[in-house]
């Protein structure tokens, strides 16, 4: 007789490998069980992703996309502030490439192969322009703010801001975010539903039981758990492989953020892939939103509480792109229609900050 899980064994089974792995790995760590970590910290990103999606599908959107947003935030903010630990002044910039890292990301890479995948599928795919539209205003100010404006203050020299702006920064970007949020879920939450026929036919579909949203949450928490340890471990190796590429430091963070937002960037996607664009965008733009208005402030109150430095501000080239990419993204969104073009104006974008910071 078989025995029926509630939900797929791999889901199960994964991240507690993964701890199992992390438990007993020996000192040194060999190349071979380094990489059965690595293995196991995908494995235990997939599953988050599964088990966001359950919970997700539990409470309904526009909640559902919170979920998978701050579950990829915890695990940001986690893994920064233990490197910042561990690293001390050298990982002062570490916060700042993390971040922007994720910004980009998720608005060129993730959005742009969404918009690319949907495309080519269906021609053409639609949403809810206000809804994009009041993240987008959110995350521009945000990021400006963040990470362009400390070049320019004059309190104290170089990109960075001091104390007390600092500590007025993190408020600001909390407040931001914090009524973003209240927008999505009570004020005005019609903005951000699916509008087409097809979307709304997904969303009535079956939710899963308390018992089974209940074990997914814990799941969740125990993956999400697993991926910072397992980050951590393998963070060193990961620096000396960027070390011995003769690559900026710059790219340690590229790397760290698409690890910790492939689960957000494959729902993104598969949302894509069945014509729900509006769940997409959600999930994509909800967690640059996320990832930027609750890291900085954790990192901030790191800062002043422990006295560590931390560098917000980005160069030039980095302001260009930022402010090409959100500039970008905004015209392609401003019809409430996508095609395949904006998928692939995007990604070329995408591809020009990763070849500029592997070429500088």
């Amino acid at each position: 007789m078989k025995l029926k899980l509630p939900l797929p064994l791999w889901s199960i089974a994964i991240p507690l490998v993964a701890w199992l792995l992390y438990l007993l790995k020996p000192d040194p760590v060999g190349v071979f069980y380094e990489i059965l970590l690595a293995c196991s910290l995908i494995g235990s990103v997939m599953a988050a992703v599964h088990h966001a999606e359950v919970v997700a599908h539990r409470v309904g959107e526009p909640y559902g996309t919170l979920v998978l947003a701050i579950a990829i935030t915890i695990i940001e903010v986690s893994l920064i502030v233990s490197l910042m630990f561990s690293g001390g002044s050298d990982t002062a910039t570490l916060a700042r490439d993390t971040v922007f890292a994720a910004v980009i990301i998720l608005l060129t890479g993730i959005i742009g192969m969404s918009l690319l995948i949907g495309g080519a599928r269906y021609r053409e795919q639609r949403f809810g322009a206000h809804g994009v539209s009041a993240a987008l205003v959110t995350l521009t100010a945000i990021t400006v703010l963040t990470l362009i404006l400390p070049n320019y203050t004059t309190s104290v020299p170089g990109p960075v801001y001091n104390k007390s702006q600092l500590i007025f920064v993190a408020i600001i970007s909390l407040i931001l975010y914090s009524t973003f949020v209240m927008v999505q879920t009570v004020t005005h939450r019609d903005y951000f539903l699916p509008a087409d026929a097809d979307e709304n036919k997904t969303t009535h579909a079956a939710p899963p039981t308390v018992k089974v949203s209940l074990l997914s949450t814990l799941l969740l928490l125990t993956c999400l758990g697993a991926v910072v340890l397992l980050a951590k471990t393998l963070s060193p190796e990961i620096e000396n492989a960027v070390d011995k590429m003769g690559a900026p430091k710059s790219l340690v963070g590229i790397i760290v953020a698409m690890v910790i937002l492939l689960p957000e960037g494959s729902a993104a996607i598969r949302a894509a892939k069945k014509n729900r664009l509006q769940t997409s965008l959600n999930l994509a733009l909800g967690s640059a939103l996320a990832s930027i208005g609750l890291t900085i402030p954790a990192v901030a109150i790191v800062s002043v509480v422990t006295g560590f430095p931390v560098t917000l501000g980005i160069d030039s080239k980095s302001s260009f792109l930022l402010l090409l990419s959100l500039f970008t993204v905004t015209l392609s969104f401003g019809t409430g229609r996508t095609t395949i073009l904006q998928g692939v104006v995007l990604l070329v974008v995408f591809a020009v900050y990763l070849f500029i910071t592997i070429v500088p």
